[in-house]
């Protein structure tokens, strides 16, 4: 049997749940970066159900909810629980030039990746110009 002598270990995992580590941070991991007229966002999500992850996007502020639930049973007696369970939240504000209405989202080994293009009006475009003529008008 596996135990545990350090009388601080319950006030240890109290900060790293609030505050997290380096190695066990306390929000969502994210990357996000632009390619061309896209932008990509990928989330961490190990363990986690595709049925329990929820995404709402109001006023410009997407909302990635999910929930790992433990792999044990309610009436099993745990020895060690260091990964943590329970429901995760993050938000992204994005900005006004994204096109939130075709966000694409897939979830693959343990990654919620997220495609958000930008918006055709943000996007640049030539401007053509109308009127003067390259031919000279004399006076009579």
């Amino acid at each position: 049997m596996l135990m545990r002598t350090d009388p601080f270990h319950e006030l240890d995992r109290l900060v790293e749940r609030v505050w997290g580590t380096t190695a066990h941070p306390a929000g969502t991991p994210l990357d996000a970066w632009r390619e061309g007229d896209t932008f990509f966002v990928e989330l961490d999500l190990p363990g986690v159900d595709t049925e329990s992850i929820d995404l709402d996007v109001e006023r410009n502020v997407l909302t990635v909810k999910a929930e790992r639930k433990p792999a044990y049973g309610e009436n099993t007696e745990t020895v060690v629980t260091e990964r943590p369970v329970g429901t995760f939240s993050r938000q992204l504000f994005l900005g006004e030039t994204l096109d939130v209405d075709k966000i694409e989202a897939s979830y693959e080994a343990g990654v919620l990746k997220l495609r958000i293009p930008v918006a055709e009006q943000a996007k640049p475009r030539k401007i053509t110009i109308s009127g003067g003529s390259n031919r000279k008008e004399l006076d009579s």
